[in-house]
């Protein structure tokens, strides 16, 4: 998973720090949600939205990564099972970060880390996309004359021997049909 960051780590070495990231991602998977201080949400971010991408895979090489990792079946059970499902559509920021104000004793600041597991809604298409979308979707679509005169309809229906002798009277209906179209709606 990731690796230590340089510097103070979160109260011992970076193998203190790797356990306590798996046991507080394991308690969030758990829970939905758990109350911690904003330096502990802020590095747990990252480490629980990788293993929920995992999650999403599904697969045995990602689910056997994950419990390398959090070490406690049930709750890689949980993450597979029903928090990757309900988390499909959605292409990241699983997490949500909300401060509380201050802890009493110490004065420490404390934030809720909590999944997002609301279904994502669409995002609304900016005005110069939609009209772009719009326009070729409008475009006239030419269609048949509503009017079939019954010569048309016996004509198409005719068989093949007679449609060959019939060519020319089509030809002339047609004509007759284009001719009559512009009257029609001139005097409309």
């Amino acid at each position: 998973m990731p690796k230590p960051t340089k510097g103070p780590r979160l109260g011992g070495g970076p193998a203190h720090e790797r356990l306590l990231l798996a046991n507080l991602a394991a308690a969030l998977f758990r829970h939905g949600s758990i109350k911690t201080t904003e330096t502990k949400a802020k590095r747990l971010r990252p480490y629980a939205e990788r293993l929920v991408t995992f999650a999403k895979r599904g697969d045995l090489h990602a689910r056997r990564r994950v419990l390398s990792v959090i070490g406690d079946k049930e709750v890689v059970h949980i993450l597979f099972a029903e928090i990757a499902p309900q988390v499909a559509e959605r292409e990241g920021g699983y997490t949500r970060i909300t401060k509380v104000g201050n802890r009493k004793g110490d004065n420490a600041p404390m934030a809720v880390i909590e999944l997002v597991l609301e279904p994502v809604s669409p995002k609304p298409k900016s005005a110069k996309k939609a009209a772009a979308a719009a326009a070729p979707a409008e475009a006239p679509v030419e269609e048949p004359a509503a009017e079939e005169t019954e010569a048309e309809v016996v004509e198409t229906e005719a068989p093949a021997e007679d449609a060959a002798a019939e060519a020319p009277a089509e030809d002339a209906a047609a004509e007759a049909a284009a001719d009559e179209a512009p009257v029609e709606e001139k005097a409309e």
